[in-house]
């Protein structure tokens, strides 16, 4: 007993750190953010048992440098001692009674850093400081700003909920006040906007704005915030197509099956834009696309090198996406120019036939001019039949006559659309008999057209010569009855020999052909194929006629 008692003072006066079996284990240096909230965990043992000292087990948490003999305490479980004001409700210990001295400390503040020592208690006998090992806490300035938590991808159309922490913070410190803002939220009441947890639903006009959860403590100013990007996900909308020549757009198409005209020859650019997120797969098909159809360009730009008659129709862009897809269409109509095919006219058992065709897109109208009388449509009298009908680019009309015509009558076939005019005239030839009808050029003008005929006569008039056969004696003469010659654009060499004329057109009495020959009238027509004529201000100076007859003598 003797020793035991020379210990008693040691123990009243913690001199027992170099006694075995008093360790205390505790993280050296702690770190935490002004206002956050930090867990100490410690444990510690003793050598003395129950057996010892029955007493109640005691433990205090000391600044450095305090006195333990007064109430300059950090935190204790022992209530009958004061802790500091400062440090009330701040640092507090868990159970003590399995050797537990872990210190919990919220609303940290700058004061707080330092360093500290841990005092255990027990009974009357045993009171011990552990200073060989001591906390030391620093508190630095609030750097950490909130996390919000996406659980699961934002989809436009989608309820769904943000989460909003300030790591560090604990339920039981400094009271938190949560704001929310944003252009995705000014549709929500405010007053659901100052809570941790918030509940909106993404729009796609929300995708690439900004949201702020911002974190307030109650009990002081200070203020921290974090700012996000939303990344939301929503079907192709919008879809366009723009039309450029030449690099320059031109039109741009927000509504399907769109009738676009573009002239023919002309280099295009279809251009299919969507917006969507992610970008969506895009795709140009001829007509509509089915389920399994192959596409015939796998972007979004369609080139069409030379517009002709085979890329009318529709084409159609789609826009694929995971949360569904979009089809624009739009069709093209191909512009071609006035093209007009004839007149050409024919002697028929009930009397002159004449067709004519013009080709353009617009599809043209045709109209016919007799004379000074315009005939257009489809009519029919005793004397005349117009049918016309149309079809696609083309129209055609046809022109029946079963009347007696004058010599120098012009007859005419007119092709017109919004692009324009073109006419072509067929002409009365005098002096010719109807089996002598030939197709003779008419809708020739201007300078440059005479000095060509010119020179073509002139070799018309070497191949005269030179031929081999007899020339008639004489010039037919035109009956009485007989029906004037109608000639068209198209110049042609025609030879018609006396025996295979109809009876109508016998030689005259006054020109007898000499014993042993024959009699024969030639004619020449020249062709001028792909001239455009040159068009005048006087419609009648449109086409003049120009023909040549030519008759050969041998002696």
């Amino acid at each position: 007993m003797v020793p035991l008692l020379l210990l008693l003072p040691l123990l009243c006066e913690g001199f027992l750190q170099e006694i075995p079996g008093y360790e205390l284990r505790v993280q050296g240096l702690v770190t935490v953010q002004e206002g956050l909230c930090v867990h100490v965990p410690c444990s510690f043992s003793h050598p003395w048992g129950l057996w010892f000292s029955p007493g109640i087990l005691y433990t205090y948490w000391y600044r450095h440098g305090d006195n333990t003999t007064h109430d300059d305490l950090v935190a204790t479980n022992n209530p009958e001692k004061f802790v500091k004001e400062e440090f009330q409700d701040r640092f507090l210990l868990t159970d003590s009674k399995a050797n537990d001295c872990s210190l919990s400390i919220r609303d940290a503040r700058m004061r707080d850093t330092g360093t500290y020592f841990f005092r255990m208690e027990r009974g009357d006998f045993v009171k011990y400081n552990y200073k060989k090992k001591m906390l030391e806490l620093q508190v630095t300035a609030l750097t950490d700003k909130p996390d919000i938590h996406i659980p699961e991808p934002l989809k436009a159309g989608h309820p769904t909920q943000l989460i909003c922490s300030l790591p560090g913070a604990c339920k039981w410190g400094n009271p938190l006040t949560f704001f929310w803002e944003g252009d995705a939220l000014e549709s929500l009441n405010p007053n659901t906007l100052h809570s941790s947890v918030l509940t909106f639903t993404p729009r796609p006009k929300d995708h690439g704005t900004s949201l702020t959860c911002q974190v307030k403590y109650t009990r002081s100013s200070m203020i921290t915030q974090r700012t996000i990007w939303l990344n939301v996900f929503y079907a192709p909308q919008n879809l366009t197509i723009g039309i450029s020549f030449r690099n320059v757009t031109a039109i741009k198409i927000l509504q399907t099956t769109f009738a676009l005209p573009i002239p023919e020859g002309k280099a295009v650019r279809l251009l299919c834009e969507a917006d969507s997120n992610p970008p969506a797969e895009l795709s140009w098909f001829r007509g509509s696309p089915a389920l399994k159809s192959t596409p015939i360009s796998s972007t979004g730009t369609l080139e069409l090198p030379r517009v002709g008659t085979a890329e009318e129709g529709e084409f159609s862009c789609r826009a694929r996406h995971r949360l569904g897809s979009q089809t624009l269409s739009l069709s093209l109509s191909v512009l071609f120019s006035l093209q007009l095919l004839g007149p050409s006219c024919s002697w028929e058992d009930q009397g002159l036939h004449c067709s004519c065709s013009s080709r353009a897109q617009p599809a043209p109208s045709l109209r016919w001019r007799l004379g000074a009388g315009l005939l257009e449509g489809n009519h029919s009298n005793a004397s005349c039949r117009v049918t016309s009908r149309s079809a696609g680019p083309w129209a055609n009309s046809s022109l029946s006559l079963s009347q007696e015509l004058s010599p120098g009558l012009r007859l005419s076939c007119e092709a017109n659309n919004v692009h324009g005019a073109q006419s072509a005239a067929v002409l009365l030839l005098p002096g010719k008999s109807v089996s002598q009808a030939g197709v003779v050029p008419a809708a020739l003008g201007g300078a440059g057209v005479m000095a060509l005929l010119s020179l073509c006569l002139c070799l018309l008039f070497l191949y005269i010569v030179r031929a081999r056969r007899k020339p008639a004696a004489g010039r037919p003469q035109v009956r009485d009855g007989e029906d004037p010659v109608m000639g068209t654009a198209t110049w042609g060499l025609k030879q018609k020999s006396g025996p295979h004329r109809p009876p109508d057109q016998a030689l005259s009495d006054g020109a007898d052909p000499p014993s042993g020959e024959q009699q024969e009238l030639q004619y020449a027509n020249l062709s001028f194929h792909g001239m455009r004529l040159r068009e005048s201000q006087d419609q009648e100076a449109t086409s003049s006629p120009v023909y040549s007859e030519i008759k050969k003598t041998s002696k």
